[in-house]
């Protein structure tokens, strides 16, 4: 039986390893927000090379996600130590994104951040994999403990378009520097987090076809699944719009001279960080909506909330439209984690336990990685050629009812042919 002295040297030894983990979940997101929301402005204003060329630069979020992680967790399960790993992916992540303020064309541009993205989007499944593993290792609850400290990744991005915006370079190069900056600390960081050690892979004589998780894709052999993953590539080309054009199209209300001053377009990256916010209650608020409605309900609840999203953001202005955009921000909350986490919940549910964590990278790579790429190639193609205006800005109102009606048209769709029974005790039984 443990003394009293050595329950409270535990008690303070895992606190101090939560707090060790938040600190590497804030600048996780820190990085990323330090540049994702704001690149738009820089792109436009302070290079003012074309939408069409820029649809191309958040395609390198979804060509990234298709093979990177997969790679990744492949060395970290057989080779090397995963905090190790994480730390050296930050590394040239971060000298990446200090290289980009140096470039002067966005062919250059597009290869630089490219590269970036090769060596940041594994660091998200990997800065998971090190907190599952830190927390086992000290038996503590990962279901119970791991969502506050993710949490504070959502914060970290907040903050750091806070800190963008505040010290004036959301259209500057600056805002490389602060995340290329803060990738390097993290790297360093990184290496004195536990280690932790390369595991077994469950089979020994797995086949590299199975050790890969493309035995997953045997799920496209069922109607169903078919419909899920299809509908998934779907919204995931609407998942990054706003990311790519939200801030710039609040910041361009400065050519419309009633709304040059207004607190819209000086805090521009601050009022889209009200999406983020969001993010954190409605997180909250899915397992209520989950247990009420189920999850197709659900994933359509999302669908809705994007139509809502976009529609809002078409007839709002920096003065008595304002609410519009307030709105909106709060919307994206509702509109992104309902169809991330219940469709994660719905592969959950109706795969096989041999294949579902191959399956979860499946459902990611159709939403982040196709879907992706599809919206970023597509929706700068069609700005180009639909809503650039003769004087060279973009016709924001018809761009957002667009996409909307895009996502409207996405929800019927899945209303009419996706089938799924709302069954309670399946969201009872994943809680437990």
């Amino acid at each position: 039986m443990l003394l009293d002295s050595e329950k409270s040297a535990i008690q303070a030894d895992n606190q101090t390893i939560k707090y060790r983990l938040i600190a590497m979940s804030f600048m996780q997101f820190f990085i990323w927000g330090a540049w994702l929301i704001t690149i738009a402005n820089y792109w436009f204003e302070t290079k003012k090379w074309g939408p069409a060329e820029f649809g191309a630069i958040f395609s390198t979020l979804g060509l990234s996600s298709l093979f990177m992680p997969t790679i990744t967790g492949i060395i970290a399960d057989r080779w090397v130590n995963a905090e190790k790993l994480y730390g050296i992916l930050h590394f040239f992540g971060g000298l990446a994104l200090l290289g980009i303020p140096f470039v002067n064309d966005s062919s250059t541009f597009f290869w630089l951040i490219l590269l970036a993205m090769i060596f940041y989007m594994p660091t998200i499944a990997l800065s998971n994999s090190v907190a599952y593993n830190v927390l086992k290792s000290k038996k503590l609850d990962v279901v119970k403990v791991f969502p506050p400290i993710r949490v504070w990744g959502t914060i970290g991005f907040i903050v750091a378009m806070w800190t963008t915006n505040l010290t004036g370079n959301k259209a500057l190069a600056g805002q490389f520097y602060i995340a290329g900056f803060a990738a390097i600390a993290l790297a360093i960081y990184s290496f004195t987090l536990p280690k932790c050690k390369p595991q077994k892979i469950s089979k020994e004589n797995a086949t590299i076809y199975e050790t890969l998780g493309l035995d997953a894709f045997k799920l496209f052999a069922k109607y169903k699944m078919v419909l899920f993953f299809l509908f998934s590539m779907l919204l995931g080309a609407a998942l990054q719009l706003t990311n790519m054009y939200g801030d710039l199209y609040l910041s361009e209300f400065k050519n419309v001279p009633q709304y040059a001053d207004s607190l819209v377009v000086k805090y521009s990256t601050i009022i889209m960080s009200i999406s983020q916010i969001s993010e954190t209650a409605f997180i909250l608020a899915i397992p209520f909506f989950l247990k009420r409605f189920g999850i197709k309900q659900v994933m359509l609840i999302s669908m809705f909330a994007w139509v809502l999203r976009f529609g809002l953001l078409a007839f709002g202005n920096p003065a008595e439209g304002l609410w519009m955009i307030i709105v909106s921000c709060i919307v994206y909350g509702m509109a992104f984690d309902f169809f991330n986490i219940s469709g994660s919940l719905f592969v959950e549910t109706t795969t096989e336990s041999k294949i579902r964590s191959s399956a979860q990278g499946l459902f990611m790579m159709m939403t982040n990685g196709v879907g992706a790429i599809l919206g970023s190639y597509t929706s700068g193609i069609v700005i180009e050629k639909f809503f650039k205006l003769a004087d060279g800005s973009n016709d924001w109102q018809n761009i957002w009812i667009t996409f909307s009606l895009y996502a409207l048209v996405v929800a019927i769709l899945f209303a009419i042919f996706f089938k799924h029974k709302h069954n309670p005790e399946e969201i009872q039984e994943i809680a437990h």
